[in-house]
């Protein structure tokens, strides 16, 4: 609790200070005073269990944070994917700039099959615009938390920064960035999610050169490490109800609609499943039970 001594003259204290409480307030008497001192205890302000410090500080521990599992996962799912575009007959910096400006690895393989069957550009547009249509709800919701000690219209750099957002840095930060000081939340962001696009052009390029060392199907089942390791992120975090109903949903939506229509059954699942968890959480909240919030 903090304190600030105010001074107040003996005669002032009106009967609508004591009704207001403010007596009850005093915390310390000063003796020998002329007028009288005392300590009033004032609204604390929100503390944050991440305090780095500094901007440069928030940066490089972002930037270690990303360097431990989230690096050694999508690093070894980008190994996989630069296999997957030597196989494909595509060029090392066909892969290198798909990674670079794509950096989601659903689209990326999507547009890398397209390819590979002769499909159309327009075609190959479309596929890529479907899978990746999911990142935007993570930038819309995701950069208002990272912009929480910021004012002011969007600048270039906050541009940059939401390209790199993507599902594993979306599923950290979501997580760790409401515990940060405001001002220090699109720092870490940074230092995380540019050693992390980092370390996925590196492991492309080795990725490519490793195609003809390591069979096949070793390299390709580097690509499902993501995903399960985003999967685990969020079990870890479900004591939020909203993620909770939200993957509950999913799981027993998705083998359904995919034996329904298997094309449409994942982007329904989503659709469904994420409107129906956050109606329910609404309405809870509304009447204020339930889970935490």
């Amino acid at each position: 609790m903090s304190w600030q001594r105010r001074s107040i003259h003996t005669g002032l204290l009106s009967k609508r200070d004591h009704r207001s409480g403010c007596l009850a307030r005093i915390g310390r008497y000063d003796a020998g005073k002329t007028p009288f001192t005392f300590t009033e205890p004032m609204n604390k302000p929100a503390r944050y269990s991440e305090d780095f410090g500094s901007v440069a500080a928030a940066r490089r521990q972002g930037a270690l944070a990303a360097l431990a599992m989230p690096a050694v996962v999508l690093g070894a799912s980008y190994l996989g994917f630069g296999a997957f575009v030597r196989q494909s007959g595509l060029t090392l910096p066909q892969g290198v700039v798909s990674s670079a400006t794509g950096w989601a690895l659903p689209g990326q393989i999507a547009l890398i099959e397209i390819y590979a069957v002769g499909g159309t550009l327009l075609s190959a547009a479309l596929a890529v615009i479907l899978t990746n249509a999911r990142l935007l709800p993570m930038v819309a919701s995701l950069m208002p938390v990272l912009r929480a000690g910021e004012a002011g219209p969007p600048r270039l750099r906050h541009y940059l920064i939401a390209h790199l957002i993507a599902i594993t840095g979306f599923a950290i930060a979501m997580q760790r960035a409401p515990q940060m000081v405001p001002a220090q939340r699109l720092p870490f962001y940074q230092g995380f999610g540019i050693t992390l696009w980092l370390t996925t052009l590196t492991a492309t390029i080795l990725g490519f050169f490793l195609a003809g060392m390591v069979p096949l199907y070793v390299t390709l089942g580097f690509v499902f490490l993501n995903p399960l390791y985003f999967m685990l992120v969020f079990i870890a975090d479900l004591k939020h109800r909203l993620r909770a109903l939200a993957l509950v949903f999913g799981t027993l939506l998705g083998p359904a609609l995919h034996l329904i229509d298997p094309e449409w059954g994942l982007l329904a699942t989503g659709l469904i499943g994420g409107t129906a968890a956050f109606l329910i959480d609404n309405m809870r909240r509304r009447r204020g039970r339930g889970w935490r919030q």
